[in-house]
């Protein structure tokens, strides 16, 4: 069966006393979120550490396998003179941080980072991320030990032109075809419709789960049976009002959700509505 993930990109939202605020909340109600769905908070890099000790304090042990933190991008390069770039090694080594604060217990160590989004709409476009630097990118976030959430999806030119298989496509092959098997053990794709992202905006439950299939077609025919083990996520404006009848969708396994993420409730019963 595949992994069902609910996926939160704070995007650049909250303070980081507000951000502790959040996470708060969502762990509060985390026992209403059924055992099989993984959620992940994928905050600013501002944020992780604070929240890194908050995860890793859950007492509850099925509560806490239930939430992982995430961040929202990594370098391409392992370390060096990149001023205000962060190290996908550097991430992997924050929760071991956690124990140096002074006073902390002895044997004090956050959640981990376990995961990275890479390949967002927002990083392509405002920050002109092509395939290439994001292949770079993946093989940095692999080789640390992140898992990743990588990120497909076609403009609303290409979907009024009938290129939106294309465009897709396009961000699969150049990318994930580079990868092994073992690798791809450790991708989620995320399939967001640039044209639904923050504009509420929301392909039809038919339209996501055509390019879904589309994927997942893709992959299969790199990774053969592989990709049916492989979690797909939405991310185009999906809320509590539109999320169950969009996860009742053979290949949409969960979903990448910005907006909806910033109130604990909404996250939570976006995380319900399997």
């Amino acid at each position: 069966m595949r992994k069902k993930i609910v996926a939160g990109n704070w995007k650049m939202n909250t303070t980081v006393a507000e951000g502790i605020e959040l996470v708060n909340q969502i762990i509060a109600k985390i026992e209403e979120i059924p055992q099989q769905v993984q959620l992940i908070v994928n905050t600013p890099f501002t944020h992780l550490f604070p929240i890194s000790k908050i995860i890793g304090d859950i007492k509850c042990p099925n509560c806490r396998s239930k939430l992982a933190l995430g961040a929202q991008n990594c370098a391409d390069k392992e370390k060096g003179a990149y001023t205000g770039e962060v190290a996908a090694q550097m991430l992997v080594s924050l929760s071991k941080a956690v124990g140096t604060v002074v006073g902390a217990p002895a044997d004090a160590v956050g959640a981990p980072v376990e995961y990275v989004i890479l390949g967002h709409s927002e990083r392509r476009g405002y920050y002109g991320e092509t395939n290439a630097i994001l292949l770079e990118k993946i093989k940095q976030a692999l080789a640390a030990g992140l898992k990743v959430i990588y990120c497909v999806g076609e403009a609303l030119e290409d979907r009024k032109a009938g290129r939106h298989f294309d465009v897709v496509g396009e961000e699969i092959k150049e990318v994930l075809f580079a990868l092994g098997e073992e690798d791809m053990k450790k991708i989620t794709v995320a399939y967001e419709p640039i044209w639904a992202i923050g504009t509420g905006e929301t392909a039809t439950k038919e339209q996501a789960q055509e390019i879904h299939a589309f994927i997942r077609k893709s992959l299969a025919e790199k990774f053969g049976a592989l990709a049916q083990q492989i979690s797909i996520l939405y991310g185009g404006s999906c809320k509590p009002s539109n999320a169950a009848e969009l996860f009742s969708q053979p290949d949409i396994d969960g979903g990448l959700i910005g907006g909806a993420a910033l109130k604990a409730d909404d996250f939570i019963a976006i995380a319900k509505s399997f």
